[in-house]
């Protein structure tokens, strides 16, 4: 008996929102003092660094539980099961439901419910609830799914990650670049055979650790704003994820008994291009050897950093094969790893 995916479906919105669009913002420093470069500037240093020429921003109207919907109805479908027969809808967010233009985050009633609610799904023992893990949230509803499948809670369960970033950013903060929304699905089921979910890895760092992500207010100390943004120090999240999410990686790996040659596929969550570059490498070092070619698909170029989205949604493009050079096949054993505010960080080693 193994737990297997057997539905996928993303939503990646229709507003794009390129480099060029930050040209004519202001953005200052932490103390409030305005940054010392020119707006072309930063911009150039900032797509060196991520890899983001663009991301994508939900229509005004959409929330973060409207976009987990379209995800979970593509997810449903791609499975051909009935809907009714799901027990758990696990949404894996941050931020609630910021509606356009409001400073408040609604989490009452959670995302799972709302969910399930457009869903319109009568069955009472569907029971939807919401993690809340940082952008490892995704990985972590799959691997509570793979438990209550295992324990034999469950039998069928709807795994989403869902976010819409664009509405905690601060404008005035050059870290604002890096953040999109959107949101990935997947139909998780008991399943006969060989395939799914071989081994997992997670933790949560938060002796020291715990603030490197947190909600602060705008750079722009010269407005009066009693609104609070999403806010991070880059430099320790970049050393904390170097040191800490290839030793996870591995940890699957030798758990699960499966040989690094034998990965065809990394699916890392998609925070930083330079970042995640430098974790592959890190993670094929502890075994002495280098990434192979097309080892770790990319989409932060297009699509930016969505939290929790990233990983699903860009599983499911590879899996459509709707990225070149890029694809999956039966049999194949793959990994996804994440790492997040917490700080924490996870894994799955899977068989395809």
């Amino acid at each position: 008996m193994s737990t297997k995916i057997t539905g996928v479906g993303s939503f990646i919105p229709s507003g794009i929102a390129p480099n060029n669009q930050f040209e004519n913002h202001s953005f200052y420093n932490e103390d409030g003092s305005l940054f010392g470069h020119e707006n072309a500037v930063i911009i150039e240093k900032f797509e060196a660094i991520t890899g983001i020429s663009e991301r994508r921003y939900i229509k005004n109207e959409l929330t973060t539980s409207d976009i987990a919907f379209f995800a979970a109805q593509k997810a449903i479908e791609d499975a051909g099961i009935d809907k009714e027969e799901l027990d758990y809808i696990i949404v894996a967010h941050n931020y609630g439901d910021v509606k356009h233009g409001d400073h408040q985050s609604d989490t009452v009633p959670s995302i799972g419910s709302r969910v399930k609610h457009l869903l319109r799904i009568e069955n009472s023992k569907c029971v939807a609830y919401d993690v809340l893990f940082g952008c490892p949230g995704w990985i972590e509803g799959m691997i509570q799914a793979n438990a209550f499948i295992k324990s034999g809670i469950a039998q069928k369960c709807l795994v989403i990650g869902a976010e819409a970033l664009s509405r905690v950013v601060d404008q005035h903060d050059r870290d604002s670049m890096i953040y999109s929304d959107g949101a990935g699905a997947t139909v998780v089921e008991k399943t006969n055979g060989d395939s799914g979910i071989i081994t997992h890895s997670s933790a949560t760092f938060a002796y020291d650790e715990a603030h490197f992500i947190f909600f602060g207010e705008s750079n722009n100390q010269e407005i009066s704003d009693t609104r609070r943004y999403i806010k991070m120090y880059g430099r320790k999240i970049y050393e904390f994820a170097l040191n800490n999410v290839p030793e996870a990686m591995k940890a699957c790996l030798e758990e699960g008994n499966v040989s690094i040659k034998d990965l065809k596929k990394v699916f890392i969550h998609q925070a930083n291009e330079k970042m995640d570059e430098a974790i592959i490498k890190r993670f094929y070092k502890l075994y002495g050897k280098t990434p192979p070619e097309n080892i770790m698909p990319m989409s932060i170029n297009k699509l930016g950093n969505s939290s929790v989205a990233t990983i699903p949604t860009l599983f499911d493009l590879v899996k459509n094969n709707k990225m070149e050079n890029h694809e999956i096949n039966k049999g194949d054993i793959i990994l996804f790893a994440s790492v997040g505010a917490g700080m924490n960080i996870n894994a799955i080693l899977y068989k395809v």
